[in-house]
């Protein structure tokens, strides 16, 4: 790698407040914030609206009400009766 272009990767701890979890892991992102982790050193803490904990598709909670008003759709512009 050339040297001086690439940014500096580090540790950095995302925390999703709304599910009440954090990870650490590496990241070229960087903030003022700081958490002490569970091995006792600091990392910059990056806050983030949704995690795999807290997005639909992760906790099987989608909403199909958008599919289910096309497929009624369809069935009615072709002929079909909604069951």
């Amino acid at each position: 790698m050339k040297k001086g272009i690439h940014p500096e990767y580090h540790p950095v701890v995302f925390q999703d407040a709304g599910a009440d979890y954090a990870f650490l892991t590496r990241s070229t992102m960087t903030s003022s914030q700081t958490i002490k982790w569970e091995d006792g050193n600091e990392y910059p803490l990056v806050n983030v609206d949704i995690s795999s904990k807290s997005h639909p598709y992760y906790t099987g909670q989608q909403r199909f009400a958008k599919a289910r008003g096309r497929i009624e759709k369809f069935n009615k512009r072709y002929g079909k009766e909604s069951e």
